[in-house]
């Protein structure tokens, strides 16, 4: 299996070799009736889909992708997600030299491993297959762009990689913000408030000048997992991909904004933002399972659309989960723990729950070492990126597993005062968030359920947990494995 999926197309066919593609024909209408399908099939871990013909439309579609573990590890160039996790433990561990001291010992290989680092950054090249066919008109309408939901407000793109610029560093940026069809060359820029790609804009209304956008609609997978991943500030997400994939992506300067694109993308669309132009946007199905309510966006004007000569359109459906985002959640909280162990070292494990939508509720497992420790995670986490918008973080010692939530809540139940060990905190929270009373700003709560140290203010002894001795347990390990029918028995009630 190669590791450097070149495009989508490739990753495609591999998955059809594998059988866990499936070409679907007829003519599937991109409203509603596809997504309904695709959300039918992730809820079941099936197979991704690659519609042939979409009604009204020339152009396949794909949906459902990375909507399985397994996917997503192919994606990245591996069998499992652990391989990927080692990749990012590596990256993670590597210690720029010192000095000249260190250049000339370096007895662990770092410098040999930044110049490998080095040489998966992006590469430039001057032509490009997403630039083989320049459309004569900047119609979108040739898209076969889906609307999901029944009161959704219009057709949204909801898979593409939208590429900014910091104007005064020059710096890119990619993510993943939808964008609603409003009119034949016009999209909505619903890019939420904390996000680089509104901070780049304010930069661009300070200065008075029109923002130079594009959108990317379909990119070899690696590529396109790495723009939604909470990369660490300041690495570049195509770096990133390269690493992934053990090869660098290519990259190729667009045709009349100044920001370069992969080279291997299925479609692009490249165009300007005017500062202080807005529309409303909404409403959308969102991944929380409720409509996200009608706000006005800045808008984007299409300039150009080029695209291969036989692209395939990349989408998702979001929806309360499980869907093809969820899936992808998990994985990053399981792929991205070395990166917040770097910053936070006694966090030993992390789980974020597919139903908290991976941001409103954190269970976190740590080595504790001093008093209040629990505290200072907690605050440290809500000044971590992305993690600032957990509404819900829970603590717990290093021995408690926090993927197996009857175990958290039993240490919750029993461990944790509400009297004493809770901390109630007033930040940001995600601009999808229901329950706050106003928009952005909410509260958020820290439950401490660890064991209590009488340093933290715990008066009376903290009891012995009842465990069974080992000796009991081999001698009761080798008994069953003599009476396999006792031993199916007690397995069958699980």
């Amino acid at each position: 299996m190669s590791s450097a999926w070149r495009n989508l197309g490739e990753f495609l066919r591999f998955l059809e070799d594998k059988g866990d593609l499936v070409r679907v024909s007829g003519p599937w209408n991109p409203k509603f009736e596809m997504g309904e399908l695709a959300l039918r099939t992730v809820r079941k871990g099936g197979p991704a889909l690659l519609f042939e013909d979409p009604s009204g439309k020339r152009m396949p579609v794909a949906l459902n992708v990375l909507g399985t573990e397994q996917r997503i590890a192919w994606a990245l160039g591996g069998e499992t997600l652990e391989d990927s996790r080692r990749k990012i433990e590596e990256l993670v561990q590597i210690k720029p030299p010192g000095g000249i001291g260190d250049l000339l010992s370096d007895p662990a290989g770092t410098w040999e491993k930044l110049q490998n680092l080095r040489a998966l950054a992006p590469k430039h090249v001057s032509k490009a297959p997403c630039q083989e066919k320049v459309r004569e008109s900047n119609d979108l309408d040739f898209l076969p762009i889906l609307t999901t939901w029944p009161k959704d407000g219009g057709p949204t793109i909801t898979f593409p990689l939208v590429l900014t610029k910091n104007p005064e560093t020059g710096a890119q940026n990619v993510g993943v913000y939808r964008l609603q069809k409003y009119g034949k060359d016009t999209l909505g820029m619903h890019w939420q408030v904390h996000r680089v790609g509104a901070e780049n804009y304010r930069r661009y209304v300070r200065r008075g000048e029109k923002m130079p956008v594009a959108v990317v609609l379909g990119a070899d997978p690696a590529t396109v997992f790495a723009s939604l991943a909470p990369v660490p500030e300041g690495v570049s997400k195509f770096a990133f991909a390269g690493l992934m994939r053990g090869k660098p992506v290519e990259m190729v300067r667009c045709q009349t904004v100044d920001l370069e694109v992969p080279a291997e993308a299925e479609i692009v669309l490249e165009g300007t933002v005017t500062p202080g132009e807005s529309h409303l946007e909404g409403p959308f199905g969102d991944h929380t399972g409720y409509y996200s309510l009608p706000e006005d966006f800045p808008v984007m004007h299409v300039s150009r659309i080029t695209h291969r000569a036989d692209p395939t359109y990349l989408s998702t459906v979001t929806g309360k989960p499980p869907t093809e985002d969820s899936v992808m959640g998990m994985a990053v909280s399981r792929l991205f723990l070395p990166v917040v162990r770097m910053l936070l070292p006694e966090i030993v494990d992390m789980a974020l729950p597919m139903e908290g939508l991976f941001i409103n509720v954190a269970v976190l497992a740590i080595r504790k070492g001093y008093p209040q420790h629990a505290r200072k995670v907690m605050h440290a986490i809500w000044g971590l990126g992305q993690m600032m918008f957990t509404r819900y973080l829970i603590v717990v010692d290093h021995d408690v597993d926090p993927h197996d939530m009857g175990e958290v809540l039993y240490r919750v139940g029993l461990q944790a005062d509400p009297l004493h060990d809770l901390t109630v905190v007033e930040g940001p929270v995600d601009q999808l968030s229901i329950s706050n009373r106003r928009e952005n700003v909410g509260g958020k709560i820290g439950i401490d359920a660890t064991k209590k140290w009488p340093e933290e203010g715990y008066p009376r002894a903290w009891p012995e947990e009842a465990k069974m001795d080992p000796t009991t347990l081999r001698r009761v390990d080798e008994l069953l494995s003599q009476n396999p029918a006792l031993a199916q028995a007690l397995q069958k009630r699980r």
